[in-house]
Protein backbone atom coordinates (compact mmCIF):
# COMPACT_ATOMS: atom_id res chain seq x y z
CA UNK A 1 0.00 0.00 0.00
CA UNK A 2 0.93 3.68 -1.07
CA UNK A 3 1.86 6.14 1.71
CA UNK A 4 -1.35 8.70 1.18
CA UNK A 5 -1.51 12.36 1.45
CA UNK A 6 -5.26 14.31 2.15
CA UNK A 7 -6.43 17.30 1.97
CA UNK A 8 -10.02 18.80 2.08
CA UNK A 9 -11.04 21.04 -1.11
CA UNK A 10 -13.38 23.33 -1.51
CA UNK A 11 -15.14 24.15 -4.84
CA UNK A 12 -18.12 26.00 -6.17
CA UNK A 13 -21.13 24.11 -8.87
CA UNK A 14 -22.42 26.03 -11.46
CA UNK A 15 -25.90 26.85 -9.23
CA UNK A 16 -23.71 28.43 -6.88
CA UNK A 17 -24.01 25.59 -4.40
CA UNK A 18 -20.60 25.59 -1.70
CA UNK A 19 -19.26 22.32 -1.76
CA UNK A 20 -16.45 20.17 0.18
CA UNK A 21 -15.11 17.36 -1.43
CA UNK A 22 -12.16 15.05 -0.09
CA UNK A 23 -8.74 14.32 -1.60
CA UNK A 24 -6.72 11.49 -1.11
CA UNK A 25 -3.64 10.61 -3.51
CA UNK A 26 -0.47 8.53 -3.17
CA UNK A 27 2.85 10.29 -1.89
CA UNK A 28 4.46 10.64 -5.17
CA UNK A 29 6.18 12.98 -7.34
CA UNK A 30 4.57 11.91 -10.43
CA UNK A 31 0.99 12.64 -11.64
CA UNK A 32 -1.67 9.42 -11.41
CA UNK A 33 -4.92 8.58 -12.44
CA UNK A 34 -7.69 9.80 -10.54
CA UNK A 35 -10.95 8.94 -9.32
CA UNK A 36 -14.03 10.48 -8.56
CA UNK A 37 -15.69 8.99 -5.34
CA UNK A 38 -19.60 9.35 -5.07
CA UNK A 39 -21.93 8.62 -2.22
CA UNK A 40 -24.87 7.01 -0.71
CA UNK A 41 -27.31 9.06 -0.35
CA UNK A 42 -26.66 9.81 3.41
CA UNK A 43 -24.27 12.20 2.20
CA UNK A 44 -19.89 12.80 2.49
CA UNK A 45 -19.75 10.69 5.11
CA UNK A 46 -16.86 8.88 6.66
CA UNK A 47 -17.46 5.97 4.64
CA UNK A 48 -17.27 7.47 1.69
CA UNK A 49 -13.76 8.91 2.59
CA UNK A 50 -12.82 5.64 3.63
CA UNK A 51 -13.11 4.24 -0.24
CA UNK A 52 -11.94 7.61 -1.26
CA UNK A 53 -8.21 6.72 1.24
CA UNK A 54 -8.51 2.65 0.22
CA UNK A 55 -7.82 3.46 -3.60
CA UNK A 56 -5.22 5.93 -2.95
CA UNK A 57 -3.50 3.43 -1.00
CA UNK A 58 -3.56 1.39 -4.05
CA UNK A 59 -2.30 4.14 -6.61
CA UNK A 60 -4.91 6.22 -7.06
CA UNK A 61 -5.59 10.19 -6.56
CA UNK A 62 -9.28 10.15 -5.12
CA UNK A 63 -11.98 12.86 -4.51
CA UNK A 64 -14.73 11.66 -2.05
CA UNK A 65 -18.19 14.00 -3.64
CA UNK A 66 -19.64 16.33 -1.18
CA UNK A 67 -23.28 16.69 -3.30
CA UNK A 68 -25.28 18.32 -0.54
CA UNK A 69 -22.88 21.38 -0.13
CA UNK A 70 -20.68 21.74 3.60
CA UNK A 71 -20.35 18.27 3.81
CA UNK A 72 -23.89 18.10 4.71
CA UNK A 73 -24.68 14.20 6.04
CA UNK A 74 -27.92 12.22 7.85
CA UNK A 75 -28.46 8.86 9.43
CA UNK A 76 -32.10 9.41 9.02
CA UNK A 77 -33.37 8.35 5.56
CA UNK A 78 -35.96 10.38 5.44
CA UNK A 79 -34.08 13.41 5.12
CA UNK A 80 -31.35 11.70 2.89
CA UNK A 81 -33.69 11.42 0.27
CA UNK A 82 -34.96 15.05 0.58
CA UNK A 83 -31.34 15.95 0.25
CA UNK A 84 -30.74 13.74 -2.78
CA UNK A 85 -34.36 15.09 -4.59
CA UNK A 86 -33.34 18.34 -4.27
CA UNK A 87 -30.45 17.59 -6.38
CA UNK A 88 -33.00 16.06 -9.11
CA UNK A 89 -35.48 19.37 -8.74
CA UNK A 90 -33.60 20.57 -11.49
CA UNK A 91 -32.67 19.14 -14.83
CA UNK A 92 -28.71 19.47 -14.33
CA UNK A 93 -28.14 20.07 -10.86
CA UNK A 94 -26.82 16.55 -10.33
CA UNK A 95 -24.52 16.82 -13.01
CA UNK A 96 -23.69 20.17 -12.63
CA UNK A 97 -22.08 19.19 -9.16
CA UNK A 98 -20.42 15.93 -10.52
CA UNK A 99 -18.97 17.92 -13.27
CA UNK A 100 -17.53 20.35 -10.75
CA UNK A 101 -16.01 18.04 -8.36
CA UNK A 102 -14.61 16.27 -11.76
CA UNK A 103 -12.82 18.85 -12.82
CA UNK A 104 -11.42 19.95 -9.40
CA UNK A 105 -10.04 16.30 -9.42
CA UNK A 106 -8.88 16.93 -12.51
CA UNK A 107 -6.76 19.99 -11.69
CA UNK A 108 -5.04 19.06 -8.96
CA UNK A 109 -1.09 18.38 -9.36
CA UNK A 110 -1.43 15.02 -8.01
CA UNK A 111 -3.66 14.09 -10.92
CA UNK A 112 -2.99 13.04 -14.71
CA UNK A 113 -6.42 14.53 -16.55
CA UNK A 114 -6.41 12.25 -19.32
CA UNK A 115 -6.60 9.22 -16.55
CA UNK A 116 -9.96 9.61 -14.85
CA UNK A 117 -13.06 7.74 -13.77
CA UNK A 118 -15.73 7.38 -11.21
CA UNK A 119 -17.28 5.08 -8.88
CA UNK A 120 -20.42 5.51 -6.62
CA UNK A 121 -22.15 3.44 -4.25
CA UNK A 122 -26.20 3.86 -4.39
CA UNK A 123 -27.04 7.20 -4.74
CA UNK A 124 -23.08 7.98 -5.87
CA UNK A 125 -23.44 5.03 -8.50
CA UNK A 126 -25.87 6.85 -10.33
CA UNK A 127 -23.76 9.88 -10.15
CA UNK A 128 -21.09 7.95 -12.03
CA UNK A 129 -23.51 6.84 -14.46
CA UNK A 130 -24.80 10.19 -15.20
CA UNK A 131 -21.19 11.76 -15.85
CA UNK A 132 -21.29 8.25 -18.49
CA UNK A 133 -24.15 8.65 -19.78
CA UNK A 134 -23.41 12.34 -20.56
CA UNK A 135 -20.11 11.82 -22.58
CA UNK A 136 -17.90 12.70 -19.21
CA UNK A 137 -14.05 12.23 -20.50
CA UNK A 138 -13.80 9.45 -17.63
CA UNK A 139 -12.67 5.90 -18.35
CA UNK A 140 -14.39 3.95 -16.41
CA UNK A 141 -17.91 3.93 -14.77
CA UNK A 142 -18.69 1.83 -11.92
CA UNK A 143 -22.00 1.82 -9.62
CA UNK A 144 -21.94 -0.37 -6.71
CA UNK A 145 -25.72 -0.76 -5.28
CA UNK A 146 -26.40 2.37 -7.20
CA UNK A 147 -30.03 3.66 -8.64
CA UNK A 148 -29.94 2.46 -12.51
CA UNK A 149 -32.96 4.23 -13.80
CA UNK A 150 -32.52 7.68 -15.85
CA UNK A 151 -33.81 10.13 -17.72
CA UNK A 152 -30.94 10.17 -20.56
CA UNK A 153 -29.94 6.75 -21.34
CA UNK A 154 -27.03 6.35 -23.00
CA UNK A 155 -26.34 7.08 -26.93
CA UNK A 156 -24.08 5.18 -29.18
CA UNK A 157 -20.96 7.40 -29.22
CA UNK A 158 -21.73 9.75 -27.06
CA UNK A 159 -20.16 7.30 -23.53
CA UNK A 160 -16.29 7.46 -23.30
CA UNK A 161 -16.04 5.18 -20.40
CA UNK A 162 -16.25 0.98 -19.67
CA UNK A 163 -19.04 1.01 -17.23
CA UNK A 164 -19.10 -2.03 -14.54
CA UNK A 165 -22.72 -2.53 -12.33
CA UNK A 166 -22.86 -3.87 -9.41
CA UNK A 167 -25.92 -5.17 -8.37
CA UNK A 168 -27.29 -7.22 -5.61
CA UNK A 169 -29.69 -9.89 -6.41
CA UNK A 170 -31.77 -9.54 -3.44
CA UNK A 171 -32.12 -5.62 -3.75
CA UNK A 172 -35.91 -4.45 -2.84
CA UNK A 173 -35.13 -0.63 -3.72
CA UNK A 174 -33.37 -1.31 -7.28
CA UNK A 175 -35.35 -4.00 -9.32
CA UNK A 176 -33.48 -6.71 -11.66
CA UNK A 177 -36.35 -4.93 -14.09
CA UNK A 178 -34.13 -2.13 -13.95
CA UNK A 179 -31.04 -4.18 -14.36
CA UNK A 180 -32.38 -5.57 -17.58
CA UNK A 181 -32.71 -1.93 -18.60
CA UNK A 182 -29.49 -0.77 -18.36
CA UNK A 183 -27.91 -3.69 -20.25
CA UNK A 184 -30.27 -3.23 -23.03
CA UNK A 185 -29.89 0.31 -22.67
CA UNK A 186 -25.73 -0.62 -22.87
CA UNK A 187 -25.97 -2.87 -25.61
CA UNK A 188 -27.93 -0.34 -27.58
CA UNK A 189 -25.37 2.41 -27.51
CA UNK A 190 -22.59 -0.26 -28.13
CA UNK A 191 -21.32 0.73 -24.87
CA UNK A 192 -18.30 -2.19 -23.23
CA UNK A 193 -19.97 -3.00 -19.89
CA UNK A 194 -20.10 -5.70 -17.13
CA UNK A 195 -23.13 -6.01 -15.22
CA UNK A 196 -21.88 -8.23 -11.77
CA UNK A 197 -25.65 -9.85 -9.64
CA UNK A 198 -24.56 -11.04 -6.62
CA UNK A 199 -26.24 -13.92 -5.37
CA UNK A 200 -27.65 -13.36 -1.59
CA UNK A 201 -27.17 -9.23 -1.70
CA UNK A 202 -28.62 -6.86 -0.74
CA UNK A 203 -28.95 -2.90 -0.97
CA UNK A 204 -26.06 -1.33 0.84
CA UNK A 205 -23.84 -4.75 0.47
CA UNK A 206 -20.20 -2.65 0.36
CA UNK A 207 -21.58 -1.08 3.36
CA UNK A 208 -20.21 -2.47 6.78
CA UNK A 209 -22.62 -0.13 8.76
CA UNK A 210 -26.02 -1.39 6.49
CA UNK A 211 -26.67 -3.80 8.78
CA UNK A 212 -27.22 -1.14 11.87
CA UNK A 213 -28.52 1.26 9.99
CA UNK A 214 -30.94 -1.72 8.80
CA UNK A 215 -32.04 -1.35 12.26
CA UNK A 216 -31.68 2.34 12.68
CA UNK A 217 -33.31 4.08 10.02
CA UNK A 218 -36.10 1.21 8.74
CA UNK A 219 -34.31 0.89 5.43
CA UNK A 220 -34.09 -2.44 3.97
CA UNK A 221 -29.82 -2.50 3.77
CA UNK A 222 -27.46 -5.42 4.49
CA UNK A 223 -23.60 -5.99 4.31
CA UNK A 224 -22.30 -8.80 2.49
CA UNK A 225 -18.97 -9.80 2.08
CA UNK A 226 -19.09 -12.11 -0.44
CA UNK A 227 -20.36 -10.06 -2.80
CA UNK A 228 -18.07 -6.76 -1.76
CA UNK A 229 -15.35 -8.85 -2.51
CA UNK A 230 -16.35 -9.81 -5.85
CA UNK A 231 -17.53 -6.28 -6.90
CA UNK A 232 -14.48 -4.75 -5.83
CA UNK A 233 -12.04 -7.70 -7.70
CA UNK A 234 -14.40 -6.69 -10.69
CA UNK A 235 -13.35 -3.25 -10.03
CA UNK A 236 -9.99 -3.27 -9.63
CA UNK A 237 -9.57 -5.06 -12.90
CA UNK A 238 -10.90 -2.36 -14.82
CA UNK A 239 -9.06 0.29 -13.50
CA UNK A 240 -5.74 -1.34 -14.01
CA UNK A 241 -7.25 -2.68 -17.87
CA UNK A 242 -8.68 1.46 -18.62
CA UNK A 243 -6.17 3.44 -16.55
CA UNK A 244 -2.75 1.80 -16.85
Amino acid sequence: MSTIITREIEYTANDGKQLIGFFAAPSTKHPVAGILVGPEWWGRNEYVVQRAKELAEQGYATLAIDMYGDKQTTENATEAYDLMMETFAEPNTLLNRANAALATLAAQPEVDPERLAAVGFCFGGKIALELARAGAPIHVAASFHGTLQTNNPAKAGVVKADVLVCHGADDSMVSLDDVEQIRKELEDAQVSHEILVLEHAKHGFTNPKSDERAKNAGVDLAYNAEAEHKSFAALDALLKKRLA
